[in-house]
């Protein structure tokens, strides 16, 4: 079919430019886990597509994470598109929901939530947290940390107490371990949100080792992301994180060196989908706007 012979081109050539040096790497699992909070674009294509290289290249099985816990912004919509735009794509996930139906009742991160709460509650009884009643905007001028707000208190959050002196061990795929820190965009960052579920930090750590997850596939900017997680993963003890290696690939941009977002714009694989384009087309486009990584 063309778009099968798009996608082998395609993988070929996101090898040369993403990843040097994974001869020698073999892995368990990654995941592909998008948030279904707005249509897919090429930029999450690029990335799901980027996924299943390596996993093809480390023999490593893929899981299919629908991080939905974002339950305002969450939207059966956009967790018919993951679904849609995998199908189009023709990029085959080994665990995970196969449709809406086994998403609902299996797989949705709501059926995982005793998981979650147990971390939290590991953290309250550490001390490791701390309530906070700012919203974001609030949050250079915060002082709730000084205020020994109850964590049973209603409308507030939970934030994670953090040292920013403390050096952390993140392994990448290409760049072997590296000595960080934590960023200062992510001084106390939250682990539960003030609607009373878990943060998204909290919920990847949880997934990726209750999965068995050892190579993380992302975007560059969740670099700050990922630091976070580590260090949270130290406040809960789970020495396992520090196992799982990390690959951060560059970001597709728009014209004049613009993110991509989500929507139902020019760049949605629904949009384009529905103007009749092809995979293999899909894949050519994207391949143009990687040609500058």
């Amino acid at each position: 079919m063309p778009s099968q012979t798009a996608r082998r081109s395609f993988s070929g050539e996101i090898r040369t430019l993403a990843v040097m040096q994974t001869a020698t790497h073999q892995f368990n699992k990654t995941r592909i886990a998008p948030t279904p909070s707005g249509f897919l674009h090429l930029g999450n294509a690029y990335s799901f597509a980027l996924t299943a290289s390596l996993a093809k290249q480390t023999n490593a099985k893929i899981l299919l994470r629908i991080d939905d816990l974002d339950r305002e912004r969450a939207n059966k919509l956009y967790v018919q598109d993951i679904f849609d735009t995998l199908n189009f794509l023709e990029i085959a996930c080994d665990e995970g929901p196969r449709d809406m139906p086994d998403y609902e009742t299996n797989w949705s991160q709501v059926h995982r939530m005793a998981i979650y709460n147990n971390a939290l509650q590991q953290l309250k009884l550490s001390s490791e947290v701390f309530a906070c009643q700012c919203s974001r905007t609030q949050i250079h001028t915060c002082t709730c940390r000084e205020r020994s707000i109850s964590l049973d208190a209603g409308n507030i959050s939970w934030r994670l107490h953090t040292n920013h002196e403390r050096e952390l061990s993140i392994k990448t795929l290409n760049s072997g371990t590296i000595q960080t820190r934590l960023p200062i965009e992510m001084k106390d960052f939250v682990v539960k949100k003030k609607d009373g579920y878990p943060a998204y930090q909290l919920t990847s750590i949880v997934d990726d080792l209750h999965f068995g997850v050892d190579l993380v596939v992302r975007g560059e900017d969740l670099w700050a992301s990922t630091i976070a997680q580590h260090y949270l993963a130290e406040a809960l003890q789970q020495t396992d994180f520090q196992n799982i290696t990390f690959h951060h690939h560059p970001l597709l941009m728009e014209s004049g060196e613009k993110k991509l977002s989500k929507s139902a714009g020019a760049t949605s694989i629904k949009y384009l989908r529905e103007q009749g384009k092809s995979a293999a087309e899909v894949y050519e486009e994207i391949r143009r706007m990687a040609g500058h990584l």
